[in-house]
């Protein structure tokens, strides 16, 4: 028969052990709650990635890591970069925007998506933007590429992976734009529309891009590989503002085609 001292001991024994338990089955808990919230967050991220476009990148997980891996790359190296600020882009060479006659953006700029790539605005909310304006953003390649048959052709843009119809200036063009025949990644796209939310990719001689961003038209691109003059330009709100942004794209067309529209 058991002593009350070792009935005791047994007893302090099992509370020991109780409270010894106790942290690692939190830990336990912790980490199960943890791997759980950034599963989702994952999966959800990945949905709203592909809802979005993939700037190319083809929609699987693959493509969906290369592009998380190239996000987190830049947040380390380039945190500071704010492409809001237009200094990295000289004001010097060709232009084809007046920026007299270009107004300042009304508003705050609209918030971005949180990723590199694709490079895409956070979409206004119903009710904000004019009846028609979304129209005319959609068709506003075809509707370029159709009045100026002779220097401009409708295909599907290289750079979002053929997702969207692009405007390019035809290869044949004596004034094509030298960088133009030597950019592998571009080619000759000089303008898409993103059907997601409406923003654009522009590509604009230097001096012009950087009146869109000190005008709070749009943003550098984040890819340092890639032409300074390819710019993103937001989306618009306003029929005014729809006849901004197709100045903007005139000014592109211009610059990669040689010819004034």
């Amino acid at each position: 028969m058991a002593s009350v001292s070792d009935t005791l001991t047994n007893q302090y024994q099992r509370l020991v052990d109780t409270v010894n338990s106790r942290p690692r089955q939190t830990a336990s808990t912790a980490s199960a709650i943890a791997l759980t919230l950034s599963l989702a967050w994952v999966l959800n991220d990945f949905r709203a990635w592909k809802a979005f476009g993939t700037g190319g990148t083809p929609p699987t997980w693959a493509g969906y890591w290369r592009m998380t891996k190239l996000r987190v790359n830049r947040l380390l190296l380039f945190g500071k970069d704010d492409l809001s600020d237009p200094s990295p882009l000289s004001s010097a060479g060709p232009g084809y925007l007046d920026a007299n006659a270009i107004p300042a953006r009304k508003g705050p700029r609209p918030g971005v998506m949180a990723r590199t790539m694709p490079q895409r605005q956070v979409p206004f909310k119903p009710g904000t933007v004019e009846p028609g304006v979304e129209d005319r953003v959609r068709d506003m390649m075809a509707t370029f590429a159709a009045k100026h048959s002779s220097v401009l052709e409708l295909r599907p843009s290289k750079t979002e992976g053929g997702s969207t119809d692009a405007i390019y200036a035809k290869p044949i063009l004596e004034t094509l734009n030298e960088r133009a025949k030597n950019n592998k990644m571009l080619g000759t796209e000089i303008a898409h529309a993103h059907p997601a939310e409406g923003s654009l990719h522009v590509w604009l001689s230097e001096a012009d891009a950087r009146i869109v961003v000190e005008k709070g038209w749009g943003l550098r691109f984040p890819l340092a590989f890639i032409d300074k003059g390819w710019a993103m330009v937001y989306a618009p709100r306003t029929m005014a503002e729809v006849d901004v942004v197709e100045r903007i794209v005139k000014a592109g067309i211009a610059w990669i085609a040689g010819v004034e529209v």
